[in-house]
């Protein structure tokens, strides 16, 4: 299993460091190394949010997800995104970007660096209503129930979490973005650069979340409607029509699953800047993450990892709030990138934790596990 699910993570792994050692030396091979654990380390949880979204799909489309997916978030994200982000932002066409990014490295960090505050506003508003609408959600298992339970009762307003994902957006937009950082340590003011950039975060998750969550609705219903037809047929013999929606579902759930991954990687892009500007090493190492990434998702799918330790999910999610106000907080503030990884990996190693002693506690008592048909507290 865990040869067959990571198998290509370790070949791309290989072929990345042989590349890297070929285009500029050892020294290269130790910085596309760094930047492969960064990634790893900064979207653990990205790959705990994806499990839960992909255990839905099929074996068809979880292949689409490690092979189509991984060229959306190497090459798209990893090597495209910046020198759209330069090109955009510095009002030069793409081959100009192109001949920055290759030939001027230090100025084309230099633009990077000046767009982070759009960047940031963007994937922050995205992961932010990830956030919101989780917690808000009445939930049958609860991980922090003194918080969830309140937050489960005050998710029956109608749009809440859109309302609270603004007013931090307004909040951001005129406190943070009005001193926002800039290359070599200046400040800026990007007030409406990030509220125009944070509202195109906030439509882009409404979209491609309502979609993705439209045709999951209607594929749920259209198998009770085969489960009954299946019934009527076995009375009266006939055959039993195909669903078709399962198709439209499963492609507008991947389509979910890449902005939200395009999302969890604009801080391991622009914190790959404080390792090194070359946008080569910079696409090998955080490619090389993101492939592990990944095959972690895949592999916590096929091993039932997230029904077997409840908590995971919520702690993902937690991890997921935390991230969206890092992204907010850097726009006037340069936070370490260990920090932000760091953040991640303790609250899911809580949610693990709590899993454990949770499924233990059921197993003493001679409780129903994972099932939520019986639950007891967690202690936390």
């Amino acid at each position: 299993m865990l040869l067959k699910t990571f198998g290509w993570s370790f070949v791309i792994t290989v072929i990345g460091l042989a590349v890297a050692v070929i285009y500029d030396g050892w020294t290269a091979l130790g910085i596309v190394a760094i930047l492969g654990v960064l990634e790893i380390s900064l979207s653990f949880d990205n790959a705990v949010i994806n499990a839960g979204i992909l255990k839905k799909m099929s074996a068809f489309w979880q292949k689409i997800f490690l092979t189509v997916g991984v060229l959306i978030a190497v090459f798209g994200m990893r090597l495209i995104f910046p020198v759209v982000i330069v090109a955009i932002s510095a009002k030069i066409n793409p081959v100009e970007a192109v001949k920055l990014a290759f030939n001027e490295k230090d100025h084309y960090q230099q633009l990077v660096t000046d767009a982070h505050p759009s960047i940031a506003a963007f994937g922050g508003m995205f992961l932010m209503m990830i956030f919101l609408d989780f917690i808000f959600e009445d939930r049958d298992i609860q991980w922090l129930r003194w918080i969830e339970r309140p937050l489960a009762k005050l998710g029956k307003v109608d749009m809440l979490s859109v309302c609270i994902a603004l007013a931090v957006l307004l909040i951001s937009s005129f406190t943070f973005a009005t001193h926002a950082h800039q290359h070599g340590g200046a400040h800026a003011d990007k007030a409406q650069t990030v509220l125009i950039s944070g509202i195109a975060g906030l439509i882009t998750y409404l979209v491609v979340g309502g979609l993705s969550g439209y045709f999951e609705n209607r594929l749920e219903e259209d198998e009770e409607r085969e489960q009954e037809a299946e019934e009527e047929a076995r009375k009266s013999g006939s055959n039993v029509p195909a669903v078709m929606m399962a198709g439209k579902a499963a492609f507008f759930m991947f389509l979910y699953l890449e902005v939200l991954d395009a999302s969890f990687s604009f801080d391991g892009v622009i914190g790959a800047f404080a390792i090194t500007n070359d946008i080569v090493l910079m696409a090998l190492g955080l490619g090389i993450g993101a492939m592990y990434v990944r095959s972690l998702t895949v592999y916590l799918v096929r091993q039932g990892t997230l029904d077997d330790y409840v908590y995971l999910e919520h702690g993902a999610h937690y991890a997921i709030g935390a991230l969206s106000v890092i992204l907010l907080v850097t726009i006037q503030y340069e936070i370490n990138e260990v920090v932000t990884g760091l953040v991640g990996v303790v609250l899911i190693a809580w949610s693990f934790w709590s899993s454990v002693r949770r499924n233990k506690r059921i197993a003493a008592e001679g409780g129903d596990s994972a099932d939520g048909q019986r639950e007891v507290p967690s202690g936390v």
